[in-house]
């Protein structure tokens, strides 16, 4: 039994050491989506990721903006402040992302914000300087990824209707339509004219056949 659980654990320590040994790229490539690809070279951005038969793409940075290192970023950082005789270029994050690396109050390295996953809000939007705080929706409330807050589940009761799903944090609840009074009164009242009718005709069918049976025995 102490030999089996020998080998499962050194088992175990050879996958984790593999895992690790697979997610560590060299020195000249960046990890996305658990693979390692060659990164670009200063001055330009990742246009396409690399693939199994396909290395990365990469493109220059456009006007007023800039990479000074080989990099696997997408956009390219902005530059916040041009370079003088007194004072090297100042660089800021471009939209959408925000700074991880700073030296001398210049941008060195800025990565995309964070984004809020179905069943949670943005609690705090991002910033050049930080990234995005979200927030796991309360009961009662939901969001299935197309809001940037969280929605009151819909009361189905509230509006007439019948609740045939219980809304989660991930999604609303779901509702179908339900009779209501003035069908169920139309209904009634059509089944009473249909039920009255009917009575009304075998009464006088019955009456008819009483008549005619009368006539007859007083022709014999």
């Amino acid at each position: 039994m102490q030999i089996l659980l020998i080998i499962l654990y050194i088992v175990s320590i050879a996958f984790l050491y593999l895992e690790l040994a697979y997610c560590v790229c060299a020195r000249a490539e960046y990890e996305i989506n658990r693979h390692c690809c060659p990164m670009c070279a200063p001055g330009n951005r990742v246009l396409w990721h690399c693939t199994v038969d396909t290395s990365t793409t990469c493109a220059p940075c456009s006007t007023s903006t800039y990479t000074d290192e080989s990099n696997g970023l997408e956009i390219c950082l902005r530059i916040q402040k041009a370079c003088t005789r007194l004072s090297d270029t100042v660089c800021e994050p471009l939209e959408g992302l925000f700074c991880m690396i700073q030296e001398k109050g210049s941008c060195k390295l800025a990565v995309k914000h964070s984004q809020c996953k179905p069943g949670e809000y943005i609690q705090q939007r991002g910033t050049a300087n930080t990234d995005t705080v979200c927030g796991a929706c309360i009961n009662g409330t939901y969001n299935d990824g197309t809001f940037t807050a969280c929605q009151p589940h819909t009361l189905c009761q509230s509006m007439g209707r019948k609740q045939i799903k219980t809304g989660t944090t991930l999604s609303d609840a779901r509702c179908e339509d339900t009779p209501n009074g003035l069908v169920v009164g139309i209904i009634a009242a059509v089944a009473v004219v249909v039920v009255v009718v009917i009575g009304v005709s075998v009464t006088q069918y019955v009456i008819f056949k009483h008549k005619s049976k009368k006539m007859d025995e007083s022709e014999v």
